[in-house]
């Protein structure tokens, strides 16, 4: 089974790794990172680089796709290669998924219209332009499309794709091998229960940025 992780300038680190550390331990799976180009990539504030081990052209038939997001995906809206590749990569995937605002380069490229998603809550709207109805869920399952929320969200996203996969037996496995019990110091997680001024802060800095 090939997992392809995308990578594109300025994505955001866990959009990619977090669904890395839970997709990998699925049964005989192979992952590959992919690239516009292969090489290093580097993340949303340069600090970081992840190794795209093959370019687009390169994985033509991947089983599963997952579309990070990061500040970086305005700059692909208008990256028909990219739109291109996922496109074909989707006729032929049994799993299509995103975390944050990569589901607006999935609704970008046509693969959401007329489908519910989701994305980071600062982003949800955007959805709108390109057919999606979308949803404030952290996870949705609509077709083969599973579109996670948030960066963190990703976790929970590829933790639903596991269990869909290889049962819940499996994903119980796994989420207890990783540790993966959240009980975060503050509950200001989602807007709806964060302070009314936090909102307003993180909706007045550029789109789509909480940096």
């Amino acid at each position: 089974m090939q997992i392809a992780l995308l990578l594109f300038a300025r994505f955001t680190a866990l959009d990619v790794v977090g669904p890395y550390e839970i997709l990998s331990r699925l049964p005989d799976a192979e992952t590959v990172f992919v690239a516009e180009a292969a090489g290093p990539v580097r993340n949303d504030d340069g600090t970081l680089a992840l190794t795209a081990d093959r370019a687009l052209a390169d994985v033509t038939h991947p089983d599963i796709v997952v579309v990070p997001g990061g500040p970086g995906q305005s700059a692909q809206m208008e990256n028909e290669a990219l739109f291109g590749w996922l496109r074909a990569v989707d006729t032929t995937s049994t799993w299509t998924t995103s975390v944050c605002t990569g589901s607006l380069l999935l609704a970008g490229a046509g693969l959401l219209a007329g489908r519910r998603a989701t994305s980071h809550w600062l982003a949800l709207d955007e959805l709108r332009q390109y057919g999606a109805e979308p949803t404030g869920e952290r996870v949705v399952t609509d077709g083969k499309y599973v579109t996670s929320a948030g960066v963190s969200s990703g976790i929970d996203m590829a933790l639903t794709l596991t269990g869909r996969i290889a049962g819940d037996e499996h994903a119980r496995t796994v989420q207890l091998a990783t540790e993966y019990d959240p009980q975060p110091p503050y509950d200001a997680g989602a807007p709806h229960k964060a302070p009314a001024r936090l909102v307003e802060l993180l909706r007045s800095r550029s789109r789509f940025t909480v940096r």
